[in-house]
C-alpha cells in the first residue's frame, strides 16, 4: 500500500492534548505524506488556540518546531492543486482540505482525517472510501486496508 495521507486535523492531535490524540500518535510509524500545505495549517491552528490563552505563544512556537520533525513526507501542492479544484467544485468543499484527498487519489491511497465536515462531504461523493476518520475508520492500533 502507498503511504497514508494525513490532514493538519489528525497531526495537530500530535502536538495538542485533544480528542482521539492516541489514535493519531498510533499512527506514528506508518508510511505518512500530506501536501505541504498542512504544515501552514497546523501553524494557523496554534496560533488560534494561542490567540485565545489555551497556551502561550512561546508555547505554540515549539509546537509547531514539533511538528517540523513529524513522519510526514510532504508533496508539493501544486500537483494536485487542479484535481483539488473539481473535486471541490464537485463536493461542495474548501479546496485546501480537498488538496489532501487529491493526493490520496494520485497515490492510490486515502486520507486519515479528524474533520468531519470533510468526511461528510466527501462520503456524498464517488470519494466515499478514500476519507477515513480517525479513531472511528481508524481505530487505535489497527491498520486500513485502502
Amino acid at each position: 500500500m502507498s503511504a497514508i495521507v494525513v490532514d493538519a486535523s489528525v497531526a495537530v492531535k500530535w502536538v495538542l492534548d485533544e480528542e482521539d490524540a492516541d489514535a493519531a500518535l498510533s499512527l506514528h510509524g506508518l508510511d505518512l505524506t500530506a501536501p505541504s500545505l498542512w504544515l501552514l495549517e497546523a501553524a494557523s491552528v496554534l496560533w488560534r488556540r494561542s490567540k485565545t490563552g489555551e497556551f502561550s505563544n512561546a508555547r505554540a512556537e515549539e509546537m509547531l518546531a514539533d511538528l517540523h520533525d513529524a513522519p510526514i513526507e510532504t508533496t508539493p501542492l501544486e500537483e494536485d492543486l487542479g484535481t483539488a479544484l473539481a473535486i471541490a467544485n464537485l463536493i461542495g468543499h474548501p479546496v485546501y482540505d480537498c488538496l489532501y484527498l487529491a493526493a490520496a487519489i494520485r497515490l492510490g491511497t486515502f486520507v486519515v482525517t479528524a474533520d468531519k465536515r470533510f468526511l461528510t462531504a466527501a462520503r456524498r461523493s464517488d470519494f466515499s472510501n478514500k476519507v477515513k476518520l480517525l479513531a472511528v475508520d481508524y481505530p487505535t492500533g489497527v491498520e486500513l486496508s485502502s
